[in-house]
């Protein structure tokens, strides 16, 4: 391990989306209301997953772990977000940067991870429907969510760990509006290359790997589909997946915009957009796309609401 010597900045500076004041509070209200909404979307189907028992499947229990993951995947960024947009030195501790940083990367490896598990879930149903429950059986499907978790954290750890390893001298401007690790990177007083380099590759492992074997996933999936017979059943067996695709799409879509470019071809505003689209956004969508047309969540609410009434 190199020993560096330098005095190290205390604190980073982020510049945040814009540096217009009169846009602050525009933009304070606007992801104010975006966290609410991914709060009460994403806790909804926890509660309803839990509580109603024709839920207390598989493909809920992943369901659950994506809500509970996207909770605390907003919550990593967007209050320290709207505090800034109120402030007028926008400044995060050192410690804190790169607490956030660990635990941004931990979610978004896990959310990775726990979309090829609920792939593999739908897989399962519609491929091989006879033996579904016993292939997809509650000890299986615990070690698909911990798997998951395991690789989130040790990916987040790898990078956060060799981050640290960096002289941070100075100067302390983060053009962003959290902790990223690229763009933390920038500022050290060292050449990142390596830790540039060994981002390319984890995401090859964290990010495309997962996508590629999602891929292959539907291209079975598919197939199946297709040799269904009737019309309907084709319908039935596509509605099932079309939610999880449009998750996918989303998610990956941005991710790999961000991790899977040469270092040169970053633009500071694109890369924004793509964070905040797959950091913000798709989190409070989520559930939103899983519950809209989702026949099963809406039953579920209308058993859990006779309860209550006729509990009373």
């Amino acid at each position: 391990m190199t020993t560096w010597n330098y005095t190290r900045v205390e604190e980073f500076i982020l510049l945040g989306l814009t540096s217009q004041p009169n846009m602050q509070i525009a933009l304070f209200v606007i992801f104010l209301t975006c966290y609410v909404i991914s709060l009460f979307g994403n806790i909804i189907i926890i509660t309803i997953s839990r509580a109603s028992p024709r839920l207390h499947t598989p493909m809920y229990f992943f369901l659950s772990n994506l809500s509970f993951l996207d909770i605390w995947y907003t919550t990593s960024i967007v209050p320290k977000m709207l505090r800034n947009f109120l402030s007028i030195r926008k400044s995060i501790s050192f410690d804190g940067c790169f607490t956030q940083l660990f635990i941004h990367l931990s979610l978004g490896g896990t959310e990775c991870y726990l979309l090829l598990a609920m792939a593999y879930d739908r897989y399962a149903a519609i491929c091989r429907p006879l033996h579904y429950t016993t292939v997809m059986n509650p000890i299986l499907c615990i070690k698909m969510a911990a798997g998951s978790w395991i690789g989130g954290i040790i990916n987040s750890l790898i990078h956060t760990v060799l981050a640290l390893q960096l002289p941070f001298c100075g100067p302390n401007v983060i053009n962003h509006f959290f902790c990223e690790v690229p763009s933390v990177l920038e500022l050290a007083c060292a050449d990142a290359s390596l830790n540039k380099t060994i981002i390319f590759f984890c995401a090859i492992l964290v990010v495309m790997g997962p996508f590629f074997l999602i891929l292959i996933t539907y291209g079975y999936i598919i197939s199946s589909i297709i040799k269904i017979r009737t019309s309907v059943g084709r319908r039935k067996a596509f509605s099932t997946c079309a939610s999880h695709i449009i998750v996918v799409s989303l998610f990956y879509g941005t991710i790999i915009f961000m991790y899977m470019r040469p270092g040169s071809a970053h633009v500071y505003n694109q890369d924004k957009m793509a964070t905040l689209f797959y950091s913000v956004v798709t989190p409070m969508l989520n559930p939103l796309i899983y519950t809209l047309r989702n026949k099963d969540v809406k039953a579920a609410l209308v058993d859990i609401a006779r309860i209550k009434k006729s509990a009373r």
